[in-house]
C-alpha cells in the first residue's frame, strides 16, 4: 500500500473508489459518484476557494482503497497557529482492518506538521466503528460535540 496526495490525475481512480464503496456499503452514503460529481471534484483543483485543501488516497496494486480529506482552518482569533479540519476519513469495508486508515491520518498529521498547524479537529461518525477507530488514534481525544448549523 502507498499514501499520496491526491491529484486532478487521480480523479479516474478516485470515482472508481467512490463506486466500490458504495457497493460495499449501499446505504452509508449520500452522493452520487456520477458525471457531475467527477466534474466537480476535477473543477476544485483550480478553483482557489480549494487552496486549503488537504487530499489524500491509499492505494494498492494502483487502486485507491481509502481517501482521507481535511481543510487548513485560519482564523483571527488566533493568530499565532491554525488548525486542520478533517472533513472525511474512509476505507473500503474490506481493507478497513489492514492500517490504511491510520496510514492516511500518518499522511494528514505529517503535512499538518509540515505547515505549523497546532490542532487538528475531526467530528467522528456515530456509528461504533467509527468510535472504535478514532478511540485508538494515538494523541487524541474526545471533546465537546459537534453542532451542525444551515447556512
Amino acid at each position: 500500500m502507498t499514501v499520496k496526495r491526491m491529484e486532478k490525475d487521480d480523479i479516474k481512480k478516485v470515482i472508481e473508489f467512490e463506486i466500490e464503496l458504495r457497493k460495499q456499503e449501499p446505504d452509508t452514503y449520500f452522493w452520487e459518484p456520477d458525471e457531475t460529481y467527477a466534474k466537480q471534484l476535477e473543477a476544485s483543483f483550480d478553483d482557489p476557494r480549494f487552496n486549503t485543501a488537504l487530499s489524500f488516497i491509499a492505494l494498492k496494486d494502483d487502486i485507491v482503497i481509502g481517501r482521507i480529506d481535511a481543510s487548513v482552518i485560519t482564523s483571527h482569533s488566533d493568530a499565532s497557529c491554525f488548525s486542520v479540519y478533517l472533513d472525511w476519513i474512509c476505507v473500503l469495508k474490506s481493507e478497513r482492518h489492514n492500517k490504511v486508515g491510520q496510514a492516511l491520518l500518518d499522511a494528514l498529521r505529517d503535512e499538518c506538521k509540515k505547515q505549523g498547524a497546532g490542532l487538528l479537529i475531526a467530528l467522528t461518525a456515530n456509528n461504533e466503528e467509527a468510535q472504535r477507530f478514532y478511540k485508538n488514534v494515538k494523541g487524541a481525544s474526545m471533546h465537546d460535540t459537534g453542532i451542525w448549523i444551515d447556512v
